[in-house]
């Protein structure tokens, strides 16, 4: 009999703590296999997309950094979404922005068929992965002064509005041809610099336009429509048309998904605190996982208080089921498949030690109002012996465990990134 690896003793041990809690770690990591999360692929090449990749960013959006290595077509980019899904454990999507269509001529974002994406599609069915999908509306002459289907011009208007149908096709041909729903996600960089006279007009405006782009039903079996809210942005930091109060109003009234965006509100506020409120009013959630950084900068997730916060609501409020979570953030100042493999890895520990908590015991505790035990619980759930059932997690998975990825990530960097910057 072969003498047990040091992981695997740990996990014993670790396996044997947590039974005295009425947890089966097993049953915790096939749980935890069974929750996606959808990996985005504008992480790898700053935003760019293939429409325009030298152009410059606008609306809203900017990344800082110029890391060696930056994808420059879509297939260096599916290559590098390879190498980075090959090192993080459980189930994943990737989240495509309409920005990433391959064509031979120039198309159009208001003129975008399924048939652009269809490499995508095709990678994907090949790796047994769901396409997320999202209209892009910045970076782009027509949304330039940062309105788009809020725009006072009609025809403008009307462009945008054609652009998010003809997403929203793209979006159905995604679920229909993968077996797996797809969501797309609006966002919009609609606002002002300066102190508005008219709030109301534009806001208006915006309900009629999504109002337009919606009526035409898809079946969620192959689609889902989400709003993305947010307090202020570049060119926009006095009004925000597209609110938290406004997509609230519209998700709970419309039937559509709403995005929460770790990184769209005043600083003092946490998406964690919101989950339980918002789906009182809307069957379902679009999570994006950011790290604000003083404003909406779109760090890499860390394995923080609030990553944790999120994750544990999400557990306890047996929320997973109605919820897409989804990761967005670019930084161009690190190494970019190693700035996904953190972030993604973070979000599923945070969801392994949100399922090892020991729920029972603080549900009894706080019904019967003993606050010191539901203190002491969560304090010593703190330092247990998770870590040791995550190693076994990666171990058992097949992908590296502990920071043994970076060595095969500094390797592709010297190996192929490196390559790129002639």
């Amino acid at each position: 009999m072969s003498e047990q690896s040091p992981i695997t003793k740990a996990y014993e041990l670790a396996r044997e703590h947590f039974a005295r809690d009425g947890i089966d770690t097993e049953a915790v990591l096939a749980k935890l296999d069974a929750v996606p999360v959808s990996m985005h692929c504008w992480q790898g090449d700053d935003v760019k997309g293939f429409e325009n990749p030298d152009g410059e960013l606008t609306g809203g959006i900017q990344v800082s950094g110029n890391y060696p290595g930056r994808a420059r077509n879509a297939d260096q980019l599916r290559a590098d979404l390879d190498k980075a899904m090959s090192l993080i454990p459980g189930a994943k999507r990737l989240n495509l922005h309409a920005l990433y269509l391959e064509a031979d001529r120039k198309v159009e974002r208001d003129a975008i068929e399924p048939r652009h994406f269809q490499r995508w599609v095709d990678w994907a069915k090949e790796r047994g992965l769901g396409l997320d999908f999202n209209p892009s509306c910045f970076s782009h002459p027509k949304s330039a002064d940062n309105r788009t289907l809020s725009h006072p011009d009609a025809g403008i208007r009307q462009f945008w509005i054609d652009h998010c149908k003809a997403s929203r096709k793209v979006s159905e041909h995604f679920g229909r041809s993968l077996g797996k729903a797809s969501v797309m996600n609006i966002w919009i960089p609609d606002g002002s610099k300066d102190y508005p006279f008219d709030r109301y007009g534009p806001r208006e405006t915006l309900k009629d336009a999504l109002d337009e782009v919606i009526a035409e039903k898809i079946s969620t079996a192959f689609h889902y429509d989400a709003v993305e809210s947010k307090l202020f942005g570049i060119g926009a930091e006095a009004y925000t048309v597209g609110s938290n109060e406004f997509y609230m109003g519209y998700a709970a009234t419309r039937g559509t998904m709403l995005c929460l965006d770790a990184g769209h509100f005043h600083p003092t506020e946490v998406v964690s605190d919101k989950l339980s409120a918002v789906f009182q009013f809307v069957d379902r959630v679009l999570l994006h996982v950011s790290r604000p950084m003083r404003w909406d900068s779109d760090h890499v997730v860390l394995f923080d208080d609030e990553l944790q916060a999120i994750a544990n609501e999400l557990v306890r409020g047996k929320m997973l089921d109605r919820t897409a979570i989804g990761l967005d953030y670019f930084d161009a100042s690190i190494n970019r498949i190693a700035a996904w493999v953190i972030g993604m890895r973070n979000m599923r520990k945070a969801l392994m030690k949100a399922m090892l908590e020991p729920a029972a015991k603080l549900k009894a505790a706080e019904a019967s109002g003993d606050y010191a035990l539901r203190m002491a619980l969560f304090e010593e759930h703190k330092t247990s012996p998770w870590g040791a059932v995550w190693d076994h997690y990666c171990e058992s998975r097949n992908v590296p465990v502990g920071a043994a990825w970076f060595d095969i990530v500094k390797a592709y960097e010297r190996d192929v990134l490196a390559k790129r910057e002639s």
